[in-house]
Formats: C-alpha cells, structure tokens, sequence
C-alpha cells in the first residue's frame, strides 16, 4: 500500500448531508459510537445483568461485534478515503455511501435479534456489508489501475470469510473460535500493511520538518519479508495455539516487530502527540505475539495476546488514524488538543487494563470496569468531539 497521497481529487457536485459527502464522515462516527456503546451493553452482559436477543453466546456477540462489527466500519472509512488517493477516481458519496451505511446498521440489529429472526437471516445480512465493500474497493482499485493495493482488497475478502466462518462455527459448533482468530489475524495483517506505510511516513514528515535527524526507514523488503512472515504465523496461531515450536515461532516474530518497530524513529517524536501514538498503537503488535507465545507455552491464558491485538493494536491505531484524517480533511489544524490526547490517554488505559485484567485475575473485577469504561470515554469521546466536524460541511 502506497503513504504517497495525491491530493484529493474533486468531488461530484453535490448538495445532500455533508456527513454523506466522504467515506470518513459517517462511518468514523457511527463505528466510534457502536464501539463505545457496545462495550457498555457488553460489560452487564458479562456480569449476568443484560440479556439480549441474539443467538450468539455473550462472549461470541462481544467478540463479533468488536471483530466483524465496529471495525469494519472504521476501515471503510479509511478505505473510502484513500482510494481516492491512491486511484485518482471520485470518491463514493450521497446515494450509494447511504445505502453501505444503512447495510452496516441493519448488520448491526440483525446480530444482536438473531435469535428472532433466525441465524441464517442474520448471517446473510450482516454479511453483505462486507461483500459490498470487497466488490466496491475491488472495482475502484481496478478501475483506477492501482494493482498494488489489491492486497487490501484481498485482506477485506478474508474477513468477510472469517465472518461466515463465524456464524456457520457458533450455530452449528455452539461457540466461535476459528473465526475469531481468523478475523484478528485479518486485522493484524492490515494494521500490518496499513501501519507499516503510514507510521514511518508521517513521522518522516514530522521530522524532517521539526526534528531534523535520524529518519525512519522507508517500506521496503525487511517490511515485507516481516508480513509474509506474520501472515504464516498467524496462520500456524489460527489452527494451533500451543506448544513449544508455537510458542518460539509467535516470540521470533515478536522480536521481529519490535525490531520493524525501532526502525521508525518513534522516540524522536514525543513533541507530536498525532504522530507518537501511532508508534504507541504499533507497540501492541509485538506485545501480542509475545503474550500469545506466553500462552501457547501456558504461561497466561489466550485471551492476553488477544485482548493486545484488538484493545491494543487495534484499539489505539483505529483511533490513531480516525483523529488525524478527521483533522486534515476537516479542515482542522494537525495537533493533538488536550481532549484529543485525553482520547488516547484514556483508549491507551483501556488496553492495559484488559491486558492486566487476563495476567492478574485477583483483580479482574476492577480492570474489567476499568476498561470497558476507559474504552467507552475513548469512542464516545471521539464521536462527541469530532461529531461536529464530521458533519460539517468543511473542505475534505
């Protein structure tokens, strides 16, 4: 995937809702609100104190709706904003942008009432929106010749598998677990390509113009060598989770990440909140192969290597990349405000706290508050504050 942005092609002439004018706007917004509220619902459903109508197992609606739910909506986001850099095509607006957004709404209620009106029925709505995206991104990437980022297209078909592969195993198996590590391997691939082009490329950007001195190294084969690489292992990680050569095989490729991480020059960047908190984001990728090889030689439980990728990796590098692009194509200034930086304080909080929360079960009970409600702060934070601007009529 390209860091090299073209400038924003011109929009269509377009008159409805600004918050439909730019991928970004509506799916930043309502992912970060789903995120927020959804741990909210799910943190009395752990406790025994909600229930509610899905056919999923409690576990299996949280894990869904954080895996196949709010994520992909963060990611269209993203990718409904990139594309048209990388392409030079107009970007999908007004109309169609509204008819995804409804798609991924209606995903979300058929999930969570799937036990009134059928698993399978549920299975095949929300599966939609991520077949909608594949074939939309598909047809902008080969439209505008831009066969490198295929590869993305290819991580997002993977996950609309994974999301079949999930429903199919929890009606028929009782719980999901192949598709649950088959969908986080899919996001730690993508924060993988994403995060390995534009960490080092906006903080070279930062330092050659505040920080002059050592830069970070550029995407090149040891960046793709680490990908494949991750990609086998998290393969070997989805069909096995223990043992000893598991274990040295998730330890090397943590050594690996936080040797791919050093390279990026995330120390010279303390100054720039934007910029530090993606190295921060990234830090978890190592944490979690490293934990994951700590519990496939059964020193924690599984769930601390997972809980690193997604409230960590995945957690901070969503938030990371949504408060930044939605300052640059509001309109806004590049600097991280006090509530900016109190969103990745409190998204930074939520992700050790869930970490700990595996590692110390003597105090569970409080980091399980902890988190849920620091994670909460974060989204909801971000949908509060950055509402607005999302839904201004601002320059892209």
């Amino acid at each position: 995937m390209t860091a090299q942005h073209t400038p924003v092609p011109r929009l269509r002439r377009y008159q409805g809702p600004a918050v439909l004018s730019y991928g970004f706007r509506p799916f930043f917004l309502l992912g970060a609100a789903y995120a927020g509220l959804a741990i909210l619902a799910w943190l009395p459903m752990f406790l025994g104190e909600l229930t509610l109508r899905t056919a999923f197992v409690p576990r299996d609606w949280h894990v869904h709706e954080m895996l196949y739910g709010y994520l992909p909506a963060v990611i269209t986001g993203f990718l409904f904003t990139a594309i048209p850099n990388w392409t030079g095509r107009l970007p999908i607006q007004g109309a169609p942008l509204l008819a995804l957004v409804v798609v991924w709404v209606l995903g979300r209620f058929a999930v969570t009432c799937s036990a009134q009106i059928g698993w399978f029925a549920a299975m095949l709505i929300d599966i939609s929106f991520l077949t909608l995206i594949a074939a939309a991104a598909g047809r902008e990437i080969f439209a505008g010749r831009n066969w490198g980022n295929l590869k993305v297209v290819a991580l997002i078909a993977l996950l609309l598998v994974g999301n079949i592969a999930f429903h199919l195993e929890a009606h028929f198996a009782g719980a999901a677990d192949y598709g649950i590590r088959a969908g986080i391997a899919v996001v730690v691939l993508l924060i993988l390509l994403i995060g390995g082009r534009i960490v080092p490329s906006f903080t070279r950007n930062w330092l050659v113009r505040e920080n002059p001195g050592r830069l970070p190294s550029p995407f090149a084969r040891f960046d793709m060598a680490i990908v494949i690489l991750s990609a086998a292992a998290l393969l070997v990680w989805v069909v096995r989770q223990d043992g000893l050569l598991v274990g040295i095989l998730l330890t090397l490729m943590a050594v690996l990440h936080i040797i791919r991480l050093g390279r990026w020059a995330g120390d010279r960047t303390s100054r720039e909140r934007l910029v530090l908190i993606l190295h921060i984001g990234y830090a978890f990728i190592p944490a979690g192969f490293l934990l994951a090889a700590a519990a496939a030689l059964d020193f924690v439980p599984p769930s601390a290597g997972i809980h690193a990728w997604m409230a960590g990796a995945a957690g901070v590098m969503t938030l990371a990349v949504m408060t930044r692009a939605s300052l640059g194509h509001t309109g806004q200034q590049l600097v991280a405000s006090p509530t900016t930086q109190g969103i990745y304080v409190a998204i930074v909080i939520a992700a050790l706290a869930r970490i700990c929360a595996v590692i110390v079960p003597a105090w569970s009970g409080p980091l399980l508050h902890m988190a849920a409600f620091a994670w909460a702060a974060a989204f909801l934070g971000f949908a509060v504050c950055f509402g607005p601007a999302l839904m201004s009529e601002k320059r892209h």
